[in-house]
C-alpha cells in the first residue's frame, strides 16, 4: 500500500508547510538525508495546545500533539521531495516535551510521533530510533516539539 494511501486511510490531509518561527528553513536535503526544523503542534496558524505537559495539558492531547507534528513534518518532507513516495525509512526523530517539573513520562508522549510514522510507512520504513527528553519551555509555549530525520531516494 502506498504511503498516499495509508494516509488516505488514516483520513489524513497534509496541511500547508508550518513557517519558520525564526532565521531558518522548515526542511533541508542533504545527499539522502532529508532533516526538518522542529515542528510544534500547529493547526490552520495556532496550536492545538500550550503548557507544560503534567500541568496545563494532559498526556492524551500531549500524544495529539505529537501525532500533528509528525503530520507537519510530513508536510514539510512532500515540499521538498514532491512526493513521499521518495521516502526510504524514517531514521530520528528527537521528541522534546515541555513538562511540568513532575512529569517523566516523555516516551509515551513521542510515541504519538512514532506510531502514526509507524501507521504511514509500514515496519520496515517507519521504524525509527528516537530520543525523547523533557524541557522547561518551548517555542511559542507548545507543549511538544519534534524534529525529524529520513532517508530519501
Amino acid at each position: 500500500m502506498s504511503v498516499t494511501q495509508r494516509l488516505d486511510d488514516l483520513s489524513i490531509t497534509l496541511p500547508q508547510v508550518v513557517a519558520p518561527l525564526a532565521a531558518y528553513v522548515p526542511v533541508t536535503q542533504s545527499g539522502q538525508q532529508l532533516y526538518t526544523a522542529g515542528q510544534i503542534p500547529v493547526r490552520d496558524g495556532s496550536l492545538i495546545a500550550a503548557g507544560q505537559v503534567g500541568g496545563e495539558v494532559p498526556v492524551d492531547i500531549a500524544i495529539e500533539c505529537a501525532r500533528l507534528c509528525a503530520i507537519n513534518a510530513l508536510a514539510a518532507a512532500q515540499s521538498a521531495l514532491g512526493d513521499l513516495r521518495r521516502v526510504r525509512k524514517v531514521v530520528k526523530l528527537t521528541a522534546f516535551v515541555a513538562a511540568d517539573p513532575h512529569f517523566v513520562d516523555f516516551p509515551t508522549v513521542g510515541d504519538g510521533a512514532s506510531r502514526l510514522l509507524l501507521e504511514v510507512f509500514g515496519a520496515s520504513a517507519g521504524r525509527h530510533v528516537r530520543t525523547a527528553v523533557g524541557v522547561s519551555r518551548l517555542p511559542l509555549n507548545a507543549p511538544v516539539e519534534i524534529d525529524f530525520q529520513f532517508e530519501v531516494e
